[in-house]
């Protein structure tokens, strides 16, 4: 059988398929400990589940619009005016199957062979794929340790041609955490504008910030830069709603209107169901989510300690999101050769840094329990030790 080609281009997941083997093996009875997961293991508040079932009970039950209910897109707004100081319309609100669904959604309308799409690197796993179903090209952009991670101007100018369509922004980032200040965010979209390159805002990981940061919407900085940035969020890491498949996009009226399009021939509206209980979760005590964020906090101190205690590995300090990158360049193996080994040895499960653009690193979520943090951390430094 012959598939089509932008299909087999595309590299399945690295981050699914080692969380989906960390599973299969804790099924079997075996004692994993996975720091794979990109969910909160909190449970989605209570406010939150009472007004999906409410929705059920009362028959809600049914289709909506394609871009989603008029009422949770004028919410929306009102969190981008309140939160972000952005001013939206509910007409330039996509409401998708998730902050991923939006990303691709936003590749789809906006590309075509022969673009470009600058990416830096490291990168979250699904991007380049994204883009290359868009038939357009990624543009990886090397970053740094020593610049936290994160593509300058001078990296940023010397990779666009013109054929470059967009640049991915996202902050706070996966794999690293790198957050962007307000005078980074500021002078790479002041090059995007002049060139007119649109600029897609990853913001997903929003209220997952530490050390006293704010978080800063790339959209928020300018006029210009508002034209030119299409904003994506959802409730999944910061309502603990990964299942519910609610994410968002903000953009000009031209972007939304054919992203309605385009969704209303693929996955039609998201779940009625799901849509009632994302207009209750922006109304939910923010103080629950600051407990999230708090615990987060600690366990990415503990987590950090740790792996810096341990010899030949050494990671990045996040400043938000849930995941540590971790450097293991000095044991001699690769990012998958380490991963395969301590899962099958040592059952832990981490994800090879390969996924994202970085080999010798690997990544570690600390969105799991102080316990299993204890644990996981103990089987990694044995393995290490004996390698």
């Amino acid at each position: 059988m012959k598939l089509a080609d932008r299909i087999t281009s595309v590299k399945p997941s690295v981050t699914l398929a080692i969380t989906s083997t960390a599973k299969k093996m804790k099924a079997a009875g075996e004692d994993v400990v996975s720091f794979g997961a990109g969910e909160p293991d909190f449970d989605t508040p209570q406010t939150i589940k009472q007004a999906a079932i409410k929705a059920i009970e009362q028959g809600f039950t049914k289709y909506t619009p394609a871009a989603g209910l008029s009422e949770l897109k004028e919410t929306v707004c009102s969190k981008l005016k309140e939160d972000n100081n952005l001013d939206y319309q509910p007409s330039q609100i996509v409401i998708s199957c998730g902050a991923k669904h939006s990303l691709y959604n936003i590749f789809q309308v906006l590309c075509q062979a022969g673009d470009e799409v600058i990416i830096p690197v490291p990168y979250w796993v699904s991007y380049p794929e994204m883009v290359k179903m868009a038939q357009a090209q990624p543009v990886f952009v090397k970053t740094s340790l020593e610049t936290g991670f994160k593509i300058t101007p001078d990296d940023f100018k010397q990779a666009l041609t013109p054929n470059t369509k967009a640049v991915i922004i996202n902050s706070p980032s996966n794999p690293t955490g790198t957050v962007y200040t307000r005078e980074e965010l500021t002078k790479i979209a002041q090059i995007a504008v002049k060139h007119k390159v649109h600029i897609i805002s990853d913001e997903i990981y929003e209220t997952l910030l530490y050390d006293g940061l704010n978080h800063v919407s790339a959209a928020s900085l300018s006029k210009d830069i508002y034209d030119w940035t299409i904003t994506v969020n959802g409730l999944s890491k910061s309502h603990s709603m990964t299942g519910w498949r609610i994410g968002y996009l903000a953009a000009s009226l031209e972007i939304a209107q054919a992203v309605t399009s385009l969704q209303s021939h693929s996955t039609s509206n998201p779940a009625s169901i799901s849509q009632k209980a994302a207009i209750a979760a922006f109304d939910c005590d923010k103080r629950e989510l600051k407990k999230m964020a708090d615990e987060f906090c600690s366990r990415r101190d503990y987590m950090v300690q740790e792996i810096n205690n341990i010899k030949n590995l050494s990671c990045f300090k996040p400043s938000g999101a849930f995941y540590v990158f971790c450097c293991i360049s000095q044991t001699g193996l690769s990012s998958v050769d380490f991963a395969g080994r301590l899962l099958n040895e040592y059952k832990t499960a981490v994800i090879p840094g390969a996924g994202f653009g970085q080999d010798d690193y690997i990544r570690l979520s600390f969105a799991t329990s102080m316990a299993n943090i204890t644990e996981g951390l103990s089987r990694l430094s044995e393995f290490v030790s004996k390698l």
